[in-house]
């Protein structure tokens, strides 16, 4: 909580001073707790507020009272979302800026629901950076649909620190553009290719191949293992190649030092079916093989532990808000309670069940919120 004040306590209020009753801490603290307790609305913040008003009171000023729902809404739509964005980033980085080298995973969300048929607006598309082994929401950033968010992911890679870290994302930022941009900030990349490289994409597809016929006996994976779970047997398999300068359109990009190649073998175990599909990713690291192909599973953390939670727990994608200032400030909300709710790390209870006490239990809400833990 006391690094929560002092990062937003220079917040710029964009209320007119003059009519002001509510500080905008107060507005914001009360809202992230409504949020860590299951509030979906602005009128349940309010109604949240109403029944909390004794326990808030005691570390709150609340001069004026509880703020209604319109004030709540009212006032994260006036304000700046990019700037709050920037502060909710200087707010968490201070926990996860002391990591020697983290994996931070790049990936795009939409809220469903936040589209508007009236006025032909399209659903919010929310661009997330997120460290893989805090299992934290470092910043977000967002566009209108999901074809914008190469617009949005140089925007967000600017907001973070990036030096030594390694950054991974999906096809949609594999830009040449992109992949300059993290190493001018000393950063490491590893990106998904796809077609939308075509060139880049064929020429990677035709070395892979070739290593596998010119490599004596075989082509060796550098990683290799068995999955026999959920019904079905799957088999990983990965291999990281240092190019050659054979290679014109992916030694053309930034910094480049390896391709990374993964297979993935899938046969269900009530069907002879066996599938087998191939990946393909561009890095500038250095590091291990282990290493850099262990990135790539983990990548897939945002979608598991940030993702899936928003829609699951906190229900995001049923959602009806299509302000989109709004829209995108309660966004952050809801990683803002996210990131708290996971500082009880040695609770057994689901991120459900600890909303829920924390809504029920005035001093397990305390414990989440000065981290006593």
């Amino acid at each position: 909580m006391k690094e929560l004040v002092e990062v937003f306590s220079d917040f710029p209020d964009p209320r007119c001073q003059g009519k002001v009753k509510h500080r905008f801490i107060d507005i914001l603290v009360i809202a992230v707790c409504a949020v860590i307790a299951g509030a979906n609305a602005w009128t349940d913040i309010e109604q949240y507020g109403q029944l909390k008003k004794d326990w808030l009171g005691s570390f709150l000023l609340l001069k004026g009272g509880i703020p209604s729902h319109d004030t709540f809404r009212r006032c994260f739509s006036l304000l700046n979302p990019g700037l709050f964005e920037r502060h909710f980033y200087q707010w968490i980085s201070r926990g996860v800026s002391s990591e020697k080298r983290a994996i931070i995973a790049i990936e795009g969300k939409s809220l469903r629901h936040s589209f508007d048929k009236k006025i032909e607006q399209s659903p919010l598309h929310v661009v997330s950076a997120f460290s893989v082994e805090k299992g934290l929401s470092l910043c977000q950033c967002a566009v209108d649909g999901k074809s914008n968010e190469i617009k949005a992911i140089p925007v967000l890679l600017s907001m973070l620190s990036l030096k030594g870290h390694l950054v991974t994302i999906d096809a949609m930022g594999c830009q040449r553009t992109i992949a300059q941009q993290l190493r001018e900030s000393e950063a490491d990349y590893i990106l998904s290719l796809k077609g939308n490289q075509g060139k880049t994409f064929s020429e990677a597809v035709n070395y892979f191949q070739q290593q596998q016929i010119t490599q004596k006996p075989y082509l060796k994976p550098d990683y290799d293992e068995f999955d026999d779970s959920h019904g079905r047997t799957v088999r990983r398999r990965g291999w990281v190649l240092p190019l050659t300068s054979e290679t014109k359109y992916l030694s053309s990009w930034p910094n480049i030092q390896a391709l990374l190649v993964t297979e993935t073998i899938r046969q269900e175990h009530y069907s002879d079916t066996v599938t087998s599909d191939f990946r393909y990713y561009l890095s500038s690291c250095h590091d291990s093989p282990t290493f850099q192909l262990g990135a790539i599973r983990k990548h897939w953390a945002i979608e598991n532990s940030l993702h899936w939670v928003l829609d699951v727990t906190f229900r995001e994608d049923d959602s009806r808000m299509r302000e989109r200032i709004a829209t995108r400030v309660f966004a952050q909300l809801r990683k803002m309670a996210l990131n708290i709710v996971k500082r009880d790390t040695n609770s057994k209870l689901s991120l459900s069940a600890r909303r829920k006490s924390a809504g029920w239990d005035n001093g397990y809400m305390e414990a989440l919120l000065f981290n006593q833990f």
